[in-house]
């Protein structure tokens, strides 16, 4: 007896172009438009977020508002933009080192290592984060600043560019931290203790809440270490006049070395990140 085998191939299916997995960066714009979501369905966190710095603005603005002898200005106008830096950064560092900290003790980063979803995509993510509420935040300062302490918008294209470099430069270096940070916190119940301290102590020693030329040289070197400072500086050179430069520490805005502090974290903030971002906590091995 013969038996006939059917020996037909079986022709393997087309990838069509429909069937294209999304890229990182189509997957990127996804998760930070879900961040964004969770983000402003949590009303607390949001008016928090944004009211912290305009509330800490409006106290330093009312406490101290008298004019800057030599300088041209009052203590008010000195305020704006040192609290704008401080809200990029509240934005980025402050938020990332947190929330990232809090997701991988919540096992949330573990099960999306385990996706097909690739790790850029959830950088991405968070990067949109940031940059909607950075942007949103400079432009709550930005607007109670020239409303009510006559803080002046820049008249010049020059200006402006300055401003956005910063701001790009700024941000992406203090995001960077945050995501590299996340790792020291232990547990996520730990994570804002660990990362508000030293952010807090930057604020001081950075130019935020206490004037350039009042504080210590030795604290202000230890403030020129870290992006902070830089950002404070390059937006009072930004939208304050060039007459409040003799505050600087340097007497003048050094915008080139600004640039040069905040790139150099751009690229130290992503070598530590690579070195140090965990996927898992300690616990977990």
């Amino acid at each position: 007896m013969t038996t006939t085998t059917n020996t037909t191939a079986v022709r393997p299916r087309t990838r069509t172009s429909g069937d294209r997995l999304p890229s990182a960066w189509g997957l990127g714009l996804r998760r930070g438009s879900l961040e964004l979501k969770q983000f402003f369905r949590q009303r607390d966190q949001v008016v928090f977020t944004f009211a912290f710095p305009v509330v800490f603005l409006f106290l330093f603005a009312s406490i101290f508002k008298d004019d800057v002898r030599g300088a041209g200005i009052n203590a008010s106008q000195l305020y704006v933009p040192a609290m704008m830096a401080a809200g990029i950064m509240s934005t980025s560092f402050q938020s990332l080192g947190i929330s990232i900290a809090i997701e991988r003790d919540e096992k949330v980063l573990r099960r999306l290592r385990g996706t097909p979803m690739p790790p850029a995509a959830y950088f991405l993510g968070k990067i949109w984060l940031v940059l909607v509420t950075g942007l949103m935040e400079t432009a709550i300062l930005l607007l109670v600043g020239t409303t009510l302490y006559d803080v002046d918008l820049p008249s010049s294209a020059v200006k402006w560019l300055d401003f956005g470099w910063i701001f790009v430069l700024g941000l992406t270096a203090c995001a960077l931290l945050g995501i590299a940070v996340s790792s020291v916190p232990k547990s996520g119940k730990s994570a804002t203790s660990v990362v508000v301290l030293p952010f807090l102590v930057l604020q001081f020693i950075s130019g935020v809440y206490i004037s350039i030329d009042t504080i210590p040289d030795w604290m202000l070197n230890i403030g020129a270490l870290f992006p902070l400072k830089w950002m404070c500086q390059g937006l009072r050179g930004v939208f304050l006049p060039s007459s409040a430069q003799v505050l600087e520490q340097a007497g003048s805005w050094e915008f080139g070395k600004v640039a040069l502090v905040l790139g150099a974290w751009c690229v130290g903030g992503l070598l530590l990140c690579l070195l140090t971002f965990r996927w898992k906590n300690r616990r977990a091995g």
